[in-house]
């Protein structure tokens, strides 16, 4: 494909027409609003939409990319996204756009981005197999790695939507109870603080009544995907998951990459989901609207070392599916809720996508390139993820990163 316009002067491998994600940004001193990304540079698609010789947007889709953040055009629905896409794409395309184009944006280094939507509800889900089975050998050694359950539904919990943070906000340890080995509870610092590499999905529309079928999820509420880190307290959380699940483990602080990149830029990434070894209940059938499995590799890296790249294409439960799970019981759905697939594992050890599977629980310390061993993150570390994927005629997709450093415990 033949690069023009705006697109041609500034495109970056993983950052091209292709991709276009949205974040919220702010110029050094400036208010808030919705930008799109290309290559380096953060348009600003408010003041795009008030130029002249733009192409005129319809009201409702000039107030949603005149906003501070994708709160309104979330709530626009998805032909208003298609519209917003697809007139964005001619503009940034367009030789005789170019200079305006560039007149509307900024280096990304005179800028500040920030939490790209308000989240509303938060679920996190647990939807790859090789995770769950590791986890279930780590906590529940005496049992069946799985439970009876896991391959007939999408296991899931509803979190806490208002520590989803965006990306390098610093993560105080948390706090909580600890186990003992004597049966009794200590409180402190969490002593096995750790991470979970994963892809977070933002939706929008609106569904009163719930039931938002397989189909309709991926073409009507599914609108982008960043980089997730669930930071995990084992030790708090091991004390706590029985018999409701995580809570403090889990609340105080997740993560998000801050650009979104549009479920629409992920067309070429799509590829089947591994087999299902289970007959599924009619609503999370997928034969007729997949395949959703994402082919996206991950990188975990700690203090600028990779030690991990878990494999998205391995999850068992597509993203559709978990909509079709989180509604099928008459839950509503509106903009801005906000989904995690759970840690991204794959089959081999250095896919792993969280420390407690890295260093099977500390059993199986992991060791760095400067030969020192670590099973837990230390206060002062830094943990960055990051993302790709194929886009259309041999093109990336780049997710940015997800970064978070660890501070001590208040």
């Amino acid at each position: 494909m033949t690069v023009t316009g705006a697109a041609a002067r500034f495109a970056t491998e993983g950052f091209g027409p292709e991709n276009l994600p949205y974040a919220s940004f702010s110029p050094d001193g400036g208010e808030a609003r919705l930008g799109a990304r290309l290559g380096n540079r953060a348009i600003d698609l408010g003041a795009l939409a008030r130029e002249d010789s733009v192409a005129a947007l319809p009201a409702e889709a000039r107030a949603a990319v005149s906003a501070a953040n994708l709160d309104v055009l979330l709530a626009a629905g998805h032909t208003v996204w298609t519209a917003v896409r697809r007139w964005l794409l001619d503009a940034v395309t367009s030789e005789a756009l170019a200079g305006t184009v560039e007149s509307c944006s900024y280096p990304l280094e005179s800028v500040t981005v920030q939490m790209p939507f308000t989240v509303a509800d938060y679920v996190d889900y647990y939807a790859s197999e090789h995770h769950a089975y590791n986890v279930g050998r780590i906590f529940r050694p005496d049992q069946a790695p799985l439970l009876p359950n896991w391959k007939h539904l999408p296991v899931g919990y509803h979190g806490r939507a208002g520590t989803v943070i965006s990306s390098g906000r610093s993560i105080p340890r948390p706090k909580g109870l600890r186990p003992g080995t004597d049966g009794v509870p200590s409180f402190g610092p969490s002593r096995k603080l750790d991470i979970e590499a994963e892809l977070g999905f933002v939706l929008g529309g609106s569904a009163p009544a719930g039931e938002v079928t397989v189909g309709q999820a991926a073409a009507e509420h599914i609108f982008g995907v960043v980089l997730f880190n669930d930071w995990s307290a084992r030790d708090i959380q091991a004390y706590e998951y029985v018999p409701l699940g995580p809570y403090l483990g889990k609340s105080f602080a997740s993560s998000i990459s801050p650009w979104v990149v549009p479920l629409q830029a992920l067309d070429a990434a799509r590829v089947q989901p591994p087999a299902r070894d289970h007959q599924l209940a009619p609503y999370l059938d997928d034969a007729e609207d997949g395949p959703w499995g994402l082919d996206i590799t991950m990188e975990v890296m700690l203090d600028g070392e990779c030690v991990a790249r878990p494999p998205v294409r391995t999850m068992y439960w597509t993203a559709p599916q978990m909509v079709a799970h989180m509604t099928v019981n008459g839950a509503s759905l509106r903009p801005g809720d906000f989904f995690g697939s759970g840690t991204v594992s794959g089959p081999e050890k250095d896919q792993r996508g969280s420390f407690l599977e890295l260093s099977w629980d500390g059993k199986e310390p992991l060791t760095l390139r400067d030969g020192s061993a670590m099973s837990f993150l230390r206060d002062g570390q830094t943990v960055t993820l990051r993302g790709t994927a194929p886009g259309p005629n041999g093109s990336d997709i780049d997710f940015g990163e997800c970064t978070g450093t660890i501070v001590p415990a208040t």
